[in-house]
C-alpha cells in the first residue's frame, strides 16, 4: 500500500507558474516509479495523460508536450516528487494526479493520490 497526497494547486493566469508536490508514505527506492498524470476537468474533450515519470535509480521522463514547459524531480527526502509547471496555458487546466507503481507479491499495482486542481485562467 502506498498513500499519497498531492498539493501546490490553484488558480493562476495564463504564463504563470506551479509546483506541485506528491508526498508518498513510502520511500521511492521501494516503488517502480512514480510520476504525474493528469485528467482534464468535466467536459472536455481530453483524456488523462501522462505527464512525467521518475524512477529510483534517477531517469526522468517528461511527455514530450510538456517537456519544453515541464520540470519532474525528486526531493531530498527521498519520498517525495515535484512537478516544476512554467508557462501555463489555459489547455492546462485539469486535476492532477500523483501515481507510484509498486511491486506487491509477484505484481506491479498502482496507487492514486486524490489529485488537486489547476486552473489557468486567460
Amino acid at each position: 500500500q502506498v498513500n499519497l497526497r498531492e498539493s501546490g494547486g490553484g488558480l493562476v493566469q495564463s504564463g504563470g507558474s506551479l509546483r506541485l508536490s506528491c508526498v508518498a508514505s513510502r520511500n521511492i527506492s521501494e516503488l517502480i516509479y512514480m510520476g504525474w498524470y493528469r485528467r482534464p476537468t468535466p467536459g472536455s474533450p481530453r483524456e488523462r495523460e501522462m505527464v512525467a515519470t521518475l524512477t529510483p535509480g534517477g531517469v526522468l521522463n517528461v511527455a514530450e508536450s510538456f517537456e519544453d514547459r515541464f520540470t519532474i524531480s525528486r526531493g531530498n527526502a527521498g519520498n517525495t516528487m515535484y512537478l516544476d509547471m512554467n508557462r501555463l496555458k489555459p489547455e492546462d487546466t485539469a486535476v492532477y494526479y500523483c501515481k507510484a507503481s509498486m511491486t506487491v507479491g509477484q505484481w506491479p499495482y498502482d496507487f492514486w493520490g486524490g489529485g488537486t486542481q489547476v486552473t489557468v485562467s486567460s
